[in-house]
């Protein structure tokens, strides 16, 4: 099995089996995205505290690069400082995620990082930078 093969799986894993997937009824922002030309769809819910996400979940629906992402994103941001999540970049969720999804596919694996990045900027009253419009 080649090593690209483990990281699909793992991709797939977080798909079939998304520990993160859920609505939190007392999150302090949510953020609805689409990516209309292939129909996935996420709503990200985060609880901040202390400058920090407390906790974090996502509904959507979608492929098994933009789900599976999703749940690996959600997940790695459980206890991170706002300031940080602004300077992700797609950079940095395609090293969480291990795989390249090609640039056919990035939209896809982006979805949850622009959902996640403008609702930390909207949380903070701060405009949506160039960089994370582009996701």
């Amino acid at each position: 099995m080649a090593i690209e093969d483990i990281y699909a799986e793992e991709l797939i894993y977080n798909y079939e089996n998304p520990s993160a997937k859920g609505k939190l009824a007392n999150s302090t922002v949510s953020m609805h995205e689409e990516n209309v030309s292939c129909g996935d769809v996420i709503t990200v819910y985060l609880v901040i505290k202390d400058g920090k996400i407390a906790n974090a979940k996502f509904e959507g629906t979608g492929c098994v690069i933009s789900m599976g992402t999703a749940n690996m994103l959600i997940e790695h941001v459980k206890g991170v400082g706002l300031e940080q999540l602004e300077k992700m970049t797609q950079g940095d969720l395609l090293k969480l995620i291990t795989i390249d999804p090609g640039p056919v596919r990035m939209h896809c694996a982006t979805l949850s990082l622009r959902a996640v990045k403008k609702a930390v900027l909207g949380y903070e009253k701060k405009p949506i930078d160039t960089a994370t419009k582009e996701l």
